[in-house]
């Protein structure tokens, strides 16, 4: 009988809620993956509520100690064959990881890192970046989302080291009911995101504007948790624009109320100019409902919508070419419903949390 390999994984694990940790809680609950290797688990988060996020606290330095001394307790007990890295490549969680890497590359173990966000192409023009970025990367093979997000590291990485995985959830939607959209009924737009404004929310509120002047009959939810843009500020600006009987903010959803808001929704609409946006979740959410997604030119997103057969990809900050998307969609229910079923096949074939867990066993295995 064959010995498994041992793998270590470093993993973000929720809370808080993002892309990396909703990944880091699917791969430590893969029956697949722990079946396959010897696993053993470390959290990377040191922030232990959603609130936690983004802030400094001596707590939080205490944390991290704890989880450095962890990884070294995991090496001396059992050195690990491979040690799996949910890397974050900017900010202070990028130096605190350097710190975890240099335990590795001193015990000689072999690094593979999941990028799950970006940024290193423009920290790199910091002399101090640069070298720590060149020690990061050497000799450790890279996994990203998408093609597209290589630019983003090869100054340090050749392409001969680097692996593609996109994410892949769950399908707790392939029971459900789709709505049957007809032209004498409420077209329903979702946006699903924290209210950030580089997430594209105003940008989408000027869209929604342009379409409510043209007596377009829709409804419009923002659906999330409070970012750099607050409840009030939203509602304000949902005034300024005239357009209260047609948005609504509808504050966090979680589990049943969130699944329930995609099921009772027509177009999916993420307009983001993000600068850290990577792949988004939330429009493999948006796919598994059989919703078309309009969506922007950003990270890996264009390998995840299909121009003019998932949705449709438009230009950042702009509004009228979003308006003009979601006026063609809400006018034309059999492309609505074209598209969606379109989302909902390249769902199953590419982003299922199944297809997910055998590409990463392959890289694993290979590496």
């Amino acid at each position: 009988m064959n010995k498994k390999r041992n793998i270590l994984f470093l993993l973000h694990l929720p809370p808080p809620v993002h892309g990396s940790s909703i990944i880091g809680q699917s791969i430590r609950s893969s029956t697949l993956i722990n079946n396959t290797f010897d696993c053993r688990y470390i959290n990377l988060l040191v922030s232990r509520t959603i609130n936690d996020t983004g802030k400094t606290s001596i707590l939080k330095i205490f944390r991290f100690i704890e989880v450095w001394f962890a990884l070294l307790m995991e090496i001396i007990r059992k050195k690990p064959d491979v040690c799996y890295l949910a890397i974050t490549a900017t900010g202070a969680a990028f130096y605190k990881d350097v710190l975890l890497i240099a335990l590795l590359r001193f015990f000689r173990i072999k690094r593979v890192y999941h990028m799950h966000n970006k940024g290193v192409s423009q920290h790199q023009k910091k002399k101090i970046n640069e070298i720590l970025y060149h020690f990061v990367f050497s000799n450790a093979e890279i996994i990203l989302l998408s093609n597209k997000m290589y630019v983003d590291i090869e100054t340090f990485v050749p392409p001969s080291r680097v692996h593609i995985c996109p994410n892949g959830i769950k399908d707790i939607a392939s029971n459900v009911n789709h709505r049957i959209l007809s032209t004498d009924k409420l077209v329903k737009i979702l946006f699903l995101s924290n209210l950030i404004e580089s997430k594209g929310v105003i940008i989408l509120l000027e869209a929604c504007s342009i379409l409510k002047k043209k007596g377009i009959n829709f409804e419009c939810n923002f659906v999330g948790a409070e970012g750099d843009l607050n409840a009030e500020q939203f509602n304000k600006k949902v005034s300024d624009l005239g357009i209260e009987k047609q948005v609504k903010y509808l504050g966090k959803k979680y589990g049943e109320e969130k699944q329930k808001i995609y099921e009772d929704s027509d177009i999916f609409a993420f307009p983001t100019y993000y600068k850290n946006e990577t792949f988004g979740l939330v429009n493999l959410e948006a796919m598994q409902y059989s919703l078309p997604v309009i969506s922007t030119y950003e990270g890996g997103i264009p390998d995840i919508i299909d121009d003019n057969i998932t949705g449709f990809l438009v230009p950042q900050h702009n509004e009228k070419a979003l308006a003009e998307k979601l006026e063609m969609l809400i006018t034309n229910p059999a492309l609505c419903q074209k598209m969606g079923n379109a989302a909902r096949q390249k769902f199953e074939k590419e982003y299922t949390l199944n297809i997910f867990e055998h590409r990463l066993i392959e890289i694993l295995e290979i590496i």
